[in-house]
């Protein structure tokens, strides 16, 4: 779900032998046995052309041999995905009901058999809009809305399935406390609700996205409308090939890969000893990751490539966001809508070697065993789910394992979902840093430093801290604190950290370089995880260009897109031409790639505004413009569009045009705090002091949480002789 500013299962692909191979064969007669013979052409399996890409082939398909798996699968939230709108598929109140929110009245209906909503649209007049598609089943149903180009949209107002005793029955608001008129980024007609682009990649198989940014439409397609068999195990066609000559008798030859794309044997095996505390992975899996694939939907990210690649790590098609502001808690708990994957890999379990299939059932999704049960398959309940341990009554709220290491925050409005970084209740970061806490999530009525003293009693003041143990370095980057650039430069180099907290240390590590950063940087540009290779590049994008070109260069050659495109990134302000003649090549391939990955998403704002940035440190400056203003078409609304074409202008010395630009920029966007620092920071340069001050004060009172618009205030108030005030604002 959109915010303002802002698990996959595995099944063995099925096959059927619905052709019949023709193979020569003879008959022996062996001490009065017959047998068969080998086929006379035992490579049959050699003509398995593995230059072209194999065909998706469908659930019912996989059904043939994989019944099991299949009828799991039927019915979970994968399968429910997205589908038609039918009288069998909608679970709204679509009999004339009548929802209003903010003065809006929004009418659900049918008409000749479809589902039918009247409702404001982004003209800001009364539509009529089919809902073409359900998205989700349950705890709500969201509808698609059909919009002209192709487009469309999931529709803000959505129906609450749960029962009616627990509040639900009902259609709500996914923006209760909002005003969301046309225009707004959280207008059901905006881009950020725009399914094609924000939604459809993780609801159906096969998804292409098909955007054409001249005529700015879309022609999506899918092999199927739901997240079937193929979507977390790859197109099929290859495996039902090989099964199919195998099936024909031939041996011979069988690959051992069996013609599948990736290898998802499952879960390891864990052995949970006599007298032990906790299991130990007495047998790895031996498939490909599964958390990777997992992560491609159940993380926060951004596409980077077309195409999905299955089996690859997921920096090869996707950017993963890292533990920043405002998706997590500077401790790594989960605050913005942030799906599992960055979650999981905090956790100590995903170091051990815990997978996705251990707790999950990864055709049906539900959870392997129920309540304190499923942790006790790997932590014994003597130590664990006892008084002694968690200290509640047993069978009591408190007592259940996932309320103190699994705390949930509720998003879509009734949506709990817990944080799968699985960790120990921290309320002294609670006093320090002001994060939440499992223990004050319950015990609302009292303080955090209450429940640090119930800890300190239950543990001891010596207890420990657990797996997530680097709150205070990323809270003091948020702060910029003093001091900042040390614990940043300590918790990258921290073998024992979670490598997603030290990727995150290299990213903010940006903000604070120094010449004792290079052994963390250095350390992050040549570690094997792709995510702290990615966020090395990215943290030293400001140093000079000959640095940066001697440290990031090797990287244009990295096996790895999103690390490739990184570098391309940092080193766009160098020219093809003025580089040694034996790394041109991998340059202008990597910058190739920088720009098609850019183009994959041209749909948004922002990657016009990427593609300016691109082409105006390249030099070419009347094609950024263009970019800009593509931006400013898509998404009015979007400050860095204005903002960055704004400094362009200054940098070329263009005063007077990027005053316009910003100016026209307040017009649409009037209580932007970077849109007026802009502006006051373009009134000091061409000399008009007042107006300066002026600006600094409205960015100040609208956007006083950064730091930044504080600072400038206070300078440019001291400069014009009121110390007062300026030590007022400072503090």
């Amino acid at each position: 779900m959109a915010r303002r500013g802002a698990s996959h299962g595995w099944v063995v692909l099925g096959v059927v032998a619905f052709a019949v191979f023709i193979v020569p064969v003879v008959y022996l007669v062996i001490q009065g046995t017959t047998r068969r013979a080998v086929p006379e052409r035992p490579d049959l399996f050699a003509s398995i052309d593995r230059t072209v890409a194999p065909e998706f082939v469908g659930a019912s398909t996989c059904a043939q041999c994989h019944e099991q798996e299949y009828d799991a699968w039927r019915g979970s939230h994968h399968d429910l995905a997205m589908q038609d709108a039918t009288e069998r598929t909608v679970l709204g109140d679509f009999d004339d009901a009548v929802f209003e929110h903010d003065g809006v009245e929004t009418r659900f209906f049918r008409r000749d058999g479809r589902f039918m909503i009247e409702t404001e649209g982004p003209d800001g007049e009364r539509h009529e809009y089919e809902a073409a598609y359900t998205f989700g089943v349950t705890p709500l149903q969201q509808y698609l809305l059909r919009l002209p180009g192709g487009r469309y949209q999931a529709f803000t107002i959505a129906w609450d399935t749960r029962a009616s005793d627990e509040g639900g029955q009902r259609w709500f608001d996914l923006y209760p406390d909002e005003r969301t008129p046309p225009g707004d980024e959280l207008h059901w007609a905006a881009s950020n609700h725009t399914w094609n682009f924000a939604c459809a990649e993780c609801h159906s198989t096969n998804l292409m996205k098909n955007y054409d940014a001249a005529s700015d439409t879309y022609e999506t397609t899918w092999s199927e409308i739901d997240v079937s068999c193929e979507a977390c195990h790859g197109p099929g066609g290859r495996h039902v090939e090989v099964e199919t000559i195998a099936a024909g008798g031939a041996t011979a030859g069988y690959p051992a890969d069996r013609g599948l794309v990736i290898h998802p044997v499952g879960a390891g095996t864990w052995t949970l000893e006599p007298g032990a505390a906790t299991a130990w992975l007495s047998e790895p899996s031996r498939g490909d990751s599964e958390i990777e694939s997992c992560g491609r939907c159940h993380s926060r990210r951004t596409q980077i490539a077309a195409d999905y690649a299955h089996a690859q790590p997921l920096e090869a098609t996707h950017r993963v966001q890292l533990l920043t502001d405002p998706l997590y808690f500077p401790d790594g708990q989960i605050h913005d809508e942030v799906f599992v994957y960055a979650s999981f890999r905090q956790s100590l379990m995903h170091e051990k070697g815990v997978t996705c299939s251990d707790c999950h059932e990864p055709h049906s999704l539900e959870l392997r065993a129920s309540g304190n049960a499923l942790c006790a398959t790997c932590h014994a309940p003597a130590t664990y789910d006892t008084p002694a341990h968690h200290f509640h009554e047993s069978g009591s709220e408190g007592a259940r394992c996932v309320e103190c290491h699994m705390p949930h925050r509720t998003y879509m409005v009734v949506d709990p979902r817990r944080d799968h970084s699985l960790r120990v209740p921290r309320p002294d970061l609670s006093v320090a840093l002001g994060v939440p806490n499992a223990c004050n999530q319950c015990h609302t009525d009292r303080s955090a430093r209450w429940a640090v003293e119930a800890m300190d009693e239950w543990y001891g003041e010596d207890r420990r801290a657990g797996r997530q143990t680097y709150a205070a370095a990323l809270g003091a980057a948020r702060r910029g604190a003093p001091g900042a650039a040390g614990v940043l430069e300590a918790l990258a180099l921290d073998d024992t950290a979670p490598t997603i907290a030290r990727a995150t240390a290299l990213q903010e590590l940006a903000g604070f370089l120094r010449p004792e950063s290079q052994p963390a940087i250095r350390a992050g540009l040549e570690a094997e995880d792709p995510l702290m290779r990615r966020a090395a590049i990215e943290a030293i994008a400001s140093v000079d260009p000959g640095s940066r070109w001697a440290l990031v260069s090797p990287l244009l050659d990295d096996p790895v897109l999103g690390v490739r495109i990184a570098a391309a990134g940092v080193l766009s302000d160098i020219r093809v031409e003025d580089v040694d003649e034996s790394r041109r090549q991998a340059l202008s391939d990597a910058f190739e790639e920088y720009l098609a990955s850019e183009r994959v998403n041209l749909d948004r704002a922002e990657h016009w505004v990427n593609l300016a940035g691109f082409l105006a440190r390249q030099g070419s400056i009347e094609e950024a413009e263009r970019c800009y203003a593509e931006a400013i078409r898509r998404d009015p609304r979007y400050v860095p569009a204005y903002a960055n074409h704004a400094d362009l202008l200054r940098s070329l010395g263009r005063e007077a045009e990027a005053e316009r630009v910003l100016r026209g920029g307040l017009v649409d966007v009037p209580a932007s705090g970077a849109l007026h620092h802009a502006l006051g920071l373009l009134c000091v340069r061409t000399g008009r002091r007042a107006e300066a001050v002026a600006a600094f004060e409205t960015a100040f009172r609208l956007a006083p949480e950064d730091p930044r618009m504080g600072y400038v205030l206070g300078v440019a108030l001291h400069s014009e002789g009121d110390a007062a005030r300026a030590i007022e604002v400072w503090e």
